[in-house]
């Protein structure tokens, strides 16, 4: 059986891995609403909390996202979230550069909820970081280029829980962005829930399941 843990557990690990000294480049997978962002800004707080302010950078996949205007274009955009509508190329590349380290500073896109797309050079991370958290759905995919993340990151995680919890979130988190009742459970269950069940399988490529 693969291995598995709990949340604080994770979180001991990654301070472990931080204290080592060297650039560690975490990757956490899982489903929509899985609780991987949740995890990795809880794995940043309690490591810069521990050693020192600093010591660890989020970096989100959702940075990656195509601008709407890109989906719009492609006829993609009812379809967000979807593995084809990632710069999964430019992901890929950004985490090599994370791995290497030899920059000064690398300067990663984050993604604004607020208004729905990425905003490029949000997120700078310093040569001295110790542990970069990067999160997304499809970070154990077997299709190029994604199946090169896991011979990149450090560690992969990949959060488990129970599908009713998991949608439960999606829908509240598509109502406080606007969603109505209807629109957010439809949105959450026939989109979401494709790229889900595309997501479940790679859980055999973690190094570790996280129950969240």
């Amino acid at each position: 059986m693969r291995a598995q843990g709990t949340v604080d557990q994770a979180v001991d690990r990654a301070v472990g891995l931080a204290a080592s000294g060297q650039r560690t480049v975490l990757g956490i997978a899982g489903a929509p609403g899985a609780g991987k962002s949740t995890l990795a800004r809880r794995v940043v707080a309690e490591v810069d909390a521990r050693l020192g302010s600093g010591t660890a950078v989020q970096v989100p996949m959702d940075g990656f996202h195509l601008a709407n205007s890109a989906l719009d274009a492609l006829g993609r955009h009812d379809r967000k979230g979807a593995i084809d509508t990632f710069d999964a190329d430019g992901y890929v590349a950004l985490v090599r550069r994370l791995v290497d380290a030899t920059e000064p500073v690398v300067w990663a896109p984050d993604f604004d909820r607020r208004v729905d797309e990425p905003v490029a050079g949000s997120i700078a991370v310093p040569r001295d970081t110790r542990l970069v958290v990067s999160e997304g759905n499809y970070l154990l995919d077997e299709d190029t280029p994604w199946s090169a993340l896991p011979g990149l990151f450090t560690e992969t995680w990949f959060c488990a829980v129970a599908d009713t919890v998991r949608v439960d979130r999606l829908v509240g988190r598509h109502m406080r962005h606007g969603r109505d009742h209807e629109a957010a459970r439809s949105w959450a269950v026939e989109v979401d829930g494709v790229n889900a069940a595309r997501v479940a399988p790679t859980v055999s490529r973690a190094s570790w399941t996280i129950l969240t």
